[in-house]
């Protein structure tokens, strides 16, 4: 009988702004919005940040699998996580029903969420009227400490510690639970435990690391997020499985991430910094990631001897003589007999011929897709070069 397996999908996983300059977009620039899809089928999107455009058209695409019921959680009503609401096209399919969640805000009082969601259409701010949205829409408000089901999923919620008021969401699956809890800045006991409730064993906890510890100790303080540091310490007090490091400032590069993500592994066994396109499947002995490649690149049919060294899956370092195939001016696709980590350094040595002879070229890169393939007993790994 095979095991129940529930899939989760990042679309968004930048934090106060989106972002488009070169420098960000391997982890990605779209602000918050992430899918989980449940054993049963049953669907639930996190926060409604741009990300929830790219989600959006690829329900629309032919190979369409949305069902027409959907239950959005929203953490709270900061721009970056409800911007992607007037883009996201399956709200204007009839067919279509959604059940939002959020909490009642002091600012605006009853109704809150639906204010939220009109304010987004009103004039002078969309040109398209709110008339245009024509799939059903339900407006639930839950608060802190309150739990409930959707469709066999426990839901519970946590305050988080940021300004205005923020919810944490712990979604409990027969396949494995996830936590999600972004924009939260920890130093208020009260709200401190209340994350590492919804931490409790979770199978993926999903933690604010927008800030080095540095930063949140002097200019960052107050601002209402995390740190790697921070995340590391709840994932090990409250026994959860994999750390995902969330909410990537706009000013960090995808090199400062890449350190970040370092820090982070030389303290916790299984951590990844979120990135648009990752994909995380859980159900089995741990959860399994899945990268997308590269964005396109221009290729050209290639073959160079080379010298491979990096970091297996379980932390051992390795070296390898290999071909690399499918060069590109970004990247490479290379088969390899060990598997690396999803999102380790590799180095790579290639011989390069010339006209005077072979010389040798040194790339430094970072994994983003594996493709195992048991008949031949060796992984394609497909590498961003970075420098």
């Amino acid at each position: 009988m095979t095991a129940p397996s529930a899939k989760l999908s990042f679309w968004g996983v930048r934090g106060s702004t989106p972002t488009v300059d070169p420098g960000t977009w391997r982890y990605g620039g779209n602000t918050p919005c992430l899918e989980l899809v449940a054993p049963d089928g049953t669907q639930f999107i996190l926060d409604c940040g741009t990300g929830l455009r790219m989600l959006g058209s690829r329900w629309v695409s032919p190979n369409n699998t949305q069902k027409a019921e959907t239950h959005i959680l929203v953490t709270h009503y900061h721009w970056d996580h409800i911007q992607g609401i007037p883009f996201f096209s399956p709200l204007y399919v009839e067919t279509n029903e959604f059940h939002f969640y959020s909490f009642r805000s002091k600012f605006l009082g009853r109704d809150s969420l639906k204010q939220v969601f009109e304010a987004q259409m009103a004039t002078p701010y969309f040109p398209v009227d709110l008339s245009a949205m024509s799939a059903k829409r339900k407006f639930k408000e839950v608060a802190g400490g309150e739990e409930f089901t959707i469709h066999g999923a426990k839901i519970v919620t946590r305050w988080l510690n940021h300004p205005q008021g923020c919810l944490g969401y712990r979604i409990e699956t027969p396949a494995g639970t996830v936590a999600y809890a972004t924009d939260n800045e920890p130093g208020d006991a009260k709200l401190d435990e209340s994350l590492r409730e919804l931490a409790a064993g979770a199978d993926v906890f999903i933690n604010d690391a927008q800030f080095t510890p540095e930063q949140l100790a002097t200019t960052r303080r107050g601002w209402g997020h995390s740190t790697w540091l921070e995340g590391v310490k709840v994932a090990r007090e409250a026994g959860a499985k994999t750390l995902v490091l969330f909410h990537h400032d706009p000013d960090s590069t995808d090199r400062m991430v890449d350190n970040l993500l370092r820090q982070a592994r030389d303290e916790f066994e299984s951590v990844y910094a979120a990135s648009e396109g990752m994909v995380l499947t859980l159900g089995g002995d741990r959860v399994e990631a899945h990268l997308p490649g590269a964005r396109s690149a221009l290729r050209r049919e290639a073959q160079f001897r080379a010298l491979v060294t990096g970091t297996t899956e379980d932390g051992h370092a390795f070296e390898e003589e290999t071909v690399v195939n499918d060069l590109s001016l970004q990247g490479a696709l290379i088969a390899l007999s060990h598997q690396p980590r999803l999102q380790s350094e590799l180095q790579v040595v290639m011989e390069t011929p010339g006209a005077n002879g072979a010389g040798s070229m040194r790339l430094r890169g970072y994994v983003v897709r594996i493709e195992n393939d048991p008949e031949k007993g060796c992984s394609a790994v497909g590498v961003v070069f970075t420098e």
